[in-house]
């Protein structure tokens, strides 16, 4: 029997929250094991050199991946990770099976999220916290895509339809991040349908669990069994 995957995740970064969503909503278990980035375990350097989260390892009898040693194989894109656990197993229908072309759909959108909003963001982010000048300037380059999903909320209920998607949960994280640079402004600002979607996850029994916030792996040495 193969033993369960090993997923090591930092409790607020938004990539490893989608991935820690992407399994608790694909029913996957596995054994969690969060760290903090200025003491990285050396068991996950060991796989993954790129030393940043998430990072999934599972057994040698899992199939269609790269396999890095004679036994171990590695996932450390959060979004492969959310792919990988939801072909699985998808009880929610997040990939829209029955749309042929909803996945690629979904897929560039993230990926406009992932290269373009996210470093918007951080800009953002860092001219808040360090008082920058260019503050404003920042906030509007975040401004085109955060107005492209709330212009798809005034369609339906959620990213791709009246159902949730991979989008959704893709993108929440980092849609949270963006709400809290400058709260106020967010809240008087034209993203009504943005800010329902937003609150409705936030709120969710499924957000609550993915934050749950377990002991550091290289405090207690213990995995946590998450999921399932």
């Amino acid at each position: 029997m193969t033993a369960l995957p090993i997923l090591y995740s930092l409790q607020n970064c938004p990539y490893a929250m989608r991935a820690r969503l992407a399994i608790l909503l694909a029913e996957q278990a596995v054994y969690l094991r969060p760290i903090v980035m200025k003491n990285k375990p050396a068991e996950m350097l060991a796989v993954s050199p790129k030393a940043t989260v998430p990072v999934l390892v599972l057994g040698d009898k899992q199939q269609g991946l790269k396999q890095h040693s004679s036994n171990v194989q590695v996932i450390d894109e959060s979004l492969d990770i959310m792919l990988w656990a939801l072909k699985r197993n998808d009880p929610q229908d997040l990939l829209y099976a029955s749309q042929p072309d909803a996945l690629a759909e979904m897929l560039q959108v993230i990926e406009q999220n992932d290269r373009q909003f996210k470093p918007d963001l951080e800009c953002y982010k860092d001219a808040k916290r360090y008082h920058h000048e260019d503050l404003e300037a920042c906030r509007l380059k975040c401004e085109p895509f955060v107005q492209h999903l709330e212009q798809r909320l005034t369609q339906h209920a959620f990213l791709m339809g009246e159902q949730p998607s991979l989008l959704d949960y893709a993108l929440l994280p980092f849609v949270r991040q963006f709400s809290k640079v400058n709260r106020q402004l967010y809240l008087n600002g034209p993203y009504t349908h943005l800010q329902a979607w937003l609150n409705q996850h936030l709120q969710s029994r499924l957000f609550s669990k993915a934050m749950f916030k377990h002991p550091l792996w290289l405090d207690t040495q213990q995995n946590v069994l998450f999921g399932g």
